[in-house]
């Protein structure tokens, strides 16, 4: 019964009937009346047909798991958290439901494992120095099928399953895309049965929590951990050490690097689920500790004390994600970041590849031949470059492999993921700092890089240069190969110059046996330019392999009433096998339907809007079109064009007052990094536009703006699914993927975006009149790059962009520091690189398009139905698959390991 928690607390009386009007407001799902969606959405009986409505989605909530979850939860309470409900606060009800689902892991987590080890799989670890992970209840309570029997035993306890998630601390262990990718990846490794491990950095601080003051960005420390983390396990039988600076000395017994400085790498583990599918991966995430005898071999008299302080400057390295998205800042504790992490994870994984028997460390396999053929490495992005050169030195001085077959071993195992075509993005480490944190990779990789000029060199001459009458070593290439001393020189790891630096992404090329970009269009531009040599040389490495996101989270968890009308429709298969939604295309014209999903969709957006007026103080009209503009803020990105189209739409009302405009309300989130100057302008502009508009007595509520303060994974779960209209308008060519596009579509947002990225992608599956497209194609912006940009010809051209741009800059938005815009409208005029004014016109004839077929709410609703039936290509399932077949050499796997309570046969 409800009493029997711990503790004498009495029950509240809400859990003897139907939930107060108050909560039903803010929890829709028991509104339903549908057993997916709630356990217990009214207080009487299932009847018959509900009865047979309790498809799984949520898991079926059988009064054993109910009974179960709510003994455990007590059980939590009382022995692990030392509370009862007297003194219990609503995070320790947290913790104990956190544990009690913990619970129900375990086993399966075990098992897997074991289940590893004896069929001995080839393994895949895919390195990244982010993983953006948000939270972990709920998806946990989703994957195990767990979801309603939580829910109904919460509920029976007196207590709200909604308020309780909304304890849990974001994971923040990413920037955006890249690591919230990896996080999607983990899922859908886990739902296919590979047998993955995510590798990465336990940071102490993930990505700043963003607050707003004064209308500027000010950042606070993100202390995730400050409560503690009940989903991680601490490993320290399995610490390892790794080595910085030092020496390196070159015997006859072969190379050593000796007098180094030792940091120790703690692992901590976090189950990964899979969908039902009783597979439970790991993420390991390391932590940098300091070695007891750290600096103590200085000790002497009074200095005892201050070599303990100086343990600190050891346990640095996992101390803080840096937080720059698509910025390279080249400090020397992001390198030792970045080797730590490569050093420890290639030490786990060797001494996985040399284990036999489950649970055991000693070494068995002692032939490295067969290394690609159980160990596949994915780099995500240049971040754990160190992994080829790391491979190597193991490889070479430690396991006395020979060079060339080392050589061999590495390539084959290696395989490279690019992220980012921008310039300013690509790592480019100085040689001097690498010559002192990592003197023996430096001589590998300076021999690494000598060995692949002379191959190119050898190419280039058996295409047609002339042969070589003196050794080609590099030194003589100039001299001998006049016109293609320039090529080598581009394809060189290590870019001379007054200070030398080695090329991370040359790196990656030269020592993976596959180079992939994340959308077909970002691949392409890989080939034809960044990569164009190295493409020339090897063609057959290079891949596309576009991104996806994980459906569970960002449909089922995020979006539970559009999810259940859907299964209503065509069954639960989707869930893992997205391609599924095609089955919705014949829907399109039925009224019921369309009904449906238009009623789904206005219950996420009062459920939003209520979460609005409750952490913003701000009303808005919940029947005006909700355009959604969140991703980090980056010129790229082109903010800077939504701003504009806001400002003439504020001037267009202010102009003819009397005339009937679409209502709006554009909400623009994301965060700057701290030291991106005209990023965080761009934030100031947003807010001083909002201060105007919204406070303007003439606009009323048919225009809103709203800056959505701190941008983060638990926030994109509540705007997505609430979102009509989603911007994605980077300068075609700029943007590799994104996969904020893929989640707006797949929860019923219409797009309005230019042919970049994945866009390209989404617009072939769901037709690109289903989308509103607009904009300078990458030819295009090639000719006008050829041509040359000049931002004052729209401005004189243009009235409206005229009138905005001298708003901006006359003080209308700032009228206390009229010149406060001055670098942002100098920006735009003299030096953009991302051409806003040349797309401006074309923007708002699309947006003109975009009000005219919100004013139809049918017709919008069959293209919102068209584009989430085509949105199956998106799921980060069908993308993993490709990598384990094209790259990895594995196959996906629906083998159902037993759940713990069966026998293992």
């Amino acid at each position: 019964s409800a009493a029997s928690v711990a503790g004498t607390r009495p029950v509240p009386p809400r859990c003897a009937g139907a939930a107060p009007a108050r909560w039903r407001l803010r929890c829709p799902r028991r509104q339903s009346g549908r057993s997916i969606l709630g356990a217990r959405a009214m207080a009487k009986p299932l009847t018959d047909s509900e009865k047979r409505k309790q498809i799984s989605v949520r898991g079926i909530a059988g009064l054993g798991d109910v009974g179960e979850v709510r003994k455990s939860f007590n059980r939590h309470l009382h022995f692990t958290l030392v509370k009862d409900r007297n003194v219990a606060t609503p995070r320790d009800y947290y913790f104990a439901l956190a544990h009690a689902v913990r619970d129900h892991l375990v086993g399966r987590w075990i098992r897997t494992q074991q289940h590893y080890y004896e069929r001995d799989p080839k393994r895949i670890y895919y390195l990244s120095l982010e993983f953006y992970m948000g939270r972990t209840l709920q998806n946990t309570m989703v994957n195990l099928g767990l979801q309603n029997a939580c829910d109904e035993a919460i509920y029976q306890l007196g207590l709200d399953l909604e308020e309780l998630e909304e304890i849990e601390e974001d994971a923040g262990l990413g920037n955006g895309g890249l690591g919230r990718l990896a996080a999607c990846f983990l899922d859908s490794m886990a739902t296919l049965g590979l047998a993955a491990y995510g590798y990465g950095i336990r940071y102490e601080f993930g990505i700043f929590n963003q607050k707003i003051v004064n209308g500027w960005q000010v950042e606070e420390a993100d202390d995730w951990l400050r409560y503690g983390n009940p989903w991680e396990k601490a490993r320290p039988e399995y610490m390892l050490p790794v080595h910085f600076y030092g020496r390196v000395q070159h015997t006859p017994e072969g190379v050593q690097w000796t007098d180094t400085q030792v940091v120790l790498a703690m692992p901590y583990d976090t189950p990964v689920p899979g969908y039902k599918n009783n597979t439970v991966n790991t993420m390991r995430l390391w932590s940098a500790k300091a070695p007891n005898d750290f600096k103590l071999q200085d000790f002497n008299v009074g200095g005892y004390v201050e070599a303990v302080l100086d343990r600190n400057l050891a346990e640095n390295i996992s101390r803080v994600l840096y937080p720059n998205d698509n910025f390279f800042e080249g400090k020397e504790l992001r390198l030792k970041q970045e080797y730590f992490v490569v050093a420890a994870t290639l030490q786990d994984i060797i001494r996985r590849f040399k284990s036999s028997k489950f649970g055991c460390r000693d070494p068995v396999r002692t032939c490295f031949e067969t290394f690609p053929d159980k160990v596949a490495i994915q780099l995500n992005d240049t971040h754990p470059a160190l992994a080829i050169p790391e491979l190597m030195r193991i490889l070479v001085d430690v396991e006395k492999v020979d060079w060339d077959k080392a050589w061999e071993i590495t390539k084959k195992t290696c395989a490279y993921t690019n992220h980012t075509v921008l310039p300013e993005a690509l790592e480019r480490w100085p040689v001097s700092m690498f010559e002192n944190l990592l003197p023996r990779h430096l001589e590998i990789i300076y021999a690494i890089n000598q060995k692949h000029l002379d191959v190119s060199l050898a190419f280039w001459v058996g295409r047609g240069a002339a042969a070589p009458t003196m050794p080609t070593h590099a030194a003589h290439v100039a001299a001998l190969f006049p016109g293609d001393v320039d090529r080598l020189r581009r394809m060189s790891v290590i870019e001379e110059g007054d200070c030398k630096r080695i090329n991370m992404a040359h790196l990656c090329v030269i020592g993976s046996h596959a180079v992939n970009g994340v959308a077909r269009i970002h691949s392409e531009i890989v080939k034809q330019s960044v990569f164009k040599d190295f493409y020339e040389l090897e063609p057959e490495k290079f891949q596309n392999k576009t991104n996806g996101i994980t459906p569970r989270r960002w449909l089922l968890l995020c979006n539970p009433g559009l999810a259940e009308t859907i299964v209503e429709k065509i069954g639960e298969g989707f869930m893992t096998d997205l391609s599924q939604l095609k089955k919705l295309l014949p829907l399109v014209n039925d009224d019921a339907f369309i009904r449906d999903v238009a009623k789904v969709k206005q219950e996420n957006k009062l459920k939003f809007s209520a979460y609005l007026e409750k952490e913003y103080k701000v009303k808005i009209n919940p029947s005006s079109m909700f355009d959604v503009h969140v991703k980090r803020i980056h010129e790229y990105k082109r903010q800077l064009l939504n701003c504009l189209h806001i400002i003439t739409l504020y001037n267009r009302i202010k102009k003819e007052p009397a005339k009937a405009f679409v209502p709006r309300t554009v909400m623009i989130g994301g965060k700057a990094a701290p030291g991106y100057h005209m990023a965080k302008m761009i934030i100031k502009l947003v807010t001083s536009i909002s201060d105007v508009v919204n406070h303007d007595p003439v606009v009323g509520d048919r225009l809103k703006v709203i800056f959505l303060e701190n941008y983060r994974v638990s926030l994109a779960e509540k705007v997505i699914p609430a979102a009509d209209l989603s911007q994605q308008i980077s300068t075609a060519g700029t943007e590799a993927s994104g996969t904020g596009n893929m989640k707006f579509m797949l929860n019923g947002a219409l797009t309005i975006g230019t042919m970049d990225g994945a866009n390209v992608e989404m617009a072939e599956e769901a037709g690109a009149e289903n989308l509103f497209i607009f904009g300078l194609r990458v030819e295009e912006v090639e000719a006008l790059d050829q041509k040359g940009y000049n931002a004052r010809e729209y401005y004189e051209r243009l009235p409206e962009l005229r009138q905005a741009m001298d708003q901006i800059s006359g003080g209308f938005f700032s009228p206390k520091e009229p010149d406060c815009f001055k670098d942002v409208v100098n920006m735009l005029l003299y030096h953009d690189r991302f051409k806003v004014f040349a797309d401006y016109e074309a923007y708002m004839e699309c947006q003109a398009q975009v009000d005219q077929l919100y004013r139809n709410p049918t017709e919008w609703t069959k293209k919102v139905i068209r584009n989430i039936a085509c949105s199956g290509k998106f799921s980060s399932d069908r993308t993993i698959t490709e990598y384990a077949r094209d790259i990895w050499g594995v196959e996906p796997s629906d083998l159902q390991i037993p759940p713990p309570n069966l026998p293992r046969d």
